[in-house]
């Protein structure tokens, strides 16, 4: 699944570790997700559209 989380964390000039702190998940979960190589959780990609004050399809697209 693509998604802006990468850039959206960048725009916050926060690190992999601030955001997964703000999340309670793991850096490596944070990365995992960024590089596409996990899809978030519904609960966590709701925390994650909370965080960034956006509708979940303005982060994550799952067309291929």
């Amino acid at each position: 699944m693509k998604n802006r989380l990468k850039v959206l964390r960048a725009e916050r000039d926060w690190s992999q570790a601030e955001l997964a702190g703000n999340l309670d998940v793991s850096r490596q979960a944070v990365n995992a997700i960024e590089t596409g190589k996990h899809d978030p959780s519904l609960p966590l990609a709701f925390r994650i559209s909370r965080l960034f004050n956006l509708p979940i399809e303005e982060i994550f697209d799952d067309e291929q």
